[in-house]
């Protein structure tokens, strides 16, 4: 069981570290950027995300999280699965509706940029970025407390 309980922890932190650097470097950098730049180069990162290593991550850790919880049953546990079930449910509600959207725009080349990142909504992507950051986040803390048994 302690296996288990590591993975979904290691796996939660993985992914918080992810949704932290969109946080706190990308979105900011991204932002000081004409509209080509951000438009060619938000396409990119997203497309580049979409591997094998980010989605064993992604997705790993609501099954590990759930996993641990069969296995070990507690509040602390059960309240990280729901807490990492509003991530899942925030991107695919709020950020791949957007992403996808950015990705179908085209080519930054011949495409109105300016039109295509007033549409991507960035404050809104960024706000919904923060609170699936402090969900995964507590859902990292509360099974970090779990495995240490504080």
């Amino acid at each position: 069981m302690p296996a288990v309980l590591i993975a979904a922890t290691v796996l939660t932190g993985l992914a918080t570290g992810v949704f932290a650097l969109y946080s706190h470097t990308l979105m900011p950098a991204f932002r000081q950027t004409d509209d080509r730049t951000f438009v060619a180069a938000f396409q990119a990162v997203d497309r580049a995300i979409i591997n094998p290593w980010f989605m064993i991550t992604f997705l790993g850790a609501p099954v590990a999280i759930a996993a641990a919880g069969f296995l070990r049953p507690g509040v602390l546990i059960w309240s990280a699965f729901a807490l990492y079930l509003a991530v899942v449910v925030i991107t695919v509600a709020v950020h791949l509706p957007l992403n996808d959207a950015l990705k179908a725009a085209g080519d930054p080349a011949v495409i109105d940029v300016a039109a295509v990142r007033v549409a991507f909504r960035e404050r809104r992507w960024l706000l919904w970025n923060h609170v699936r950051l402090a969900a995964s986040g507590t859902a990292f803390v509360l099974l970090t407390v779990a495995l240490t048994g504080s």
